[in-house]
């Protein structure tokens, strides 16, 4: 096991295999390979916002076979075929996914792409998180992304159509949002940022 970070060269490519190794403080993410480091923790605000869209979506998701998973909590994207641990070189730790799939979910994580992620974007990663991630999460065929702004109190959401992010609508505090993905989600904005 390595458990310090400064033992690994961040100029190299890795695979989850090489993740399992891994025994830092920090948490970490890979993307295509490339080691990121994730903040070492998340604000307060963070983390209210989180629970409460948390809990909402708990709530919808009762008596159904989809899951809600926090962070940490590890994604695998694999390539058909690729399911080995040296020949994943993705896996990262949304701040909220839902997998309706139940055979994707294993003891690691979700091997494969959930229907729907939330990433609540903090100064640290939201260029991560609206680039890099956005890309991966098209590519890998993540039907919904939700992209929380805490500081605009706003949430982006895309669709995924003929495997392109299309904007559905950026939802300020007067909205409701209604998922594509997880029929009879439904978010009231205005209780995601109460008290904020």
């Amino acid at each position: 096991m390595i458990d310090s970070i400064e033992h690994i060269d961040l100029t190299k490519r890795y695979t989850y295999s090489d993740y399992l190794t891994w025994n830092f403080r920090e948490r970490v993410e890979l993307i295509k390979g490339i080691l990121y480091k994730m903040s070492p923790a998340p604000q307060r605000i963070h983390q209210k916002v989180s629970i409460e869209l948390a809990t909402m979506i708990k709530n919808c998701l009762k008596d159904r076979k989809c899951e809600l998973y926090t962070a940490p909590f590890d994604v695998r994207f694999i390539k058909e075929d690729q399911i080995k641990d040296d020949n994943i070189v993705t896996v990262v730790q949304p701040d909220l996914c839902i997998i309706c799939d139940q055979s994707k979910l294993d003891d690691a994580g979700c091997l494969g792409a959930p229907n729907m992620i939330v990433e609540i974007l903090s100064p640290s990663s939201a260029q991560k998180d609206a680039k890099e991630k956005f890309q991966l999460y098209e590519e890998h065929g993540v039907q919904e992304y939700w992209m929380v702004h805490i500081d605009e109190k706003l949430i982006d959401v895309f669709h995924l159509e003929n495997n392109k992010y299309q904007l559905d609508k950026i939802y300020t505090s007067s909205d409701q949002i209604k998922s594509a993905a997880i029929q009879g989600l439904i978010v009231n904005v205005q209780e995601v940022f109460q008290g904020l």
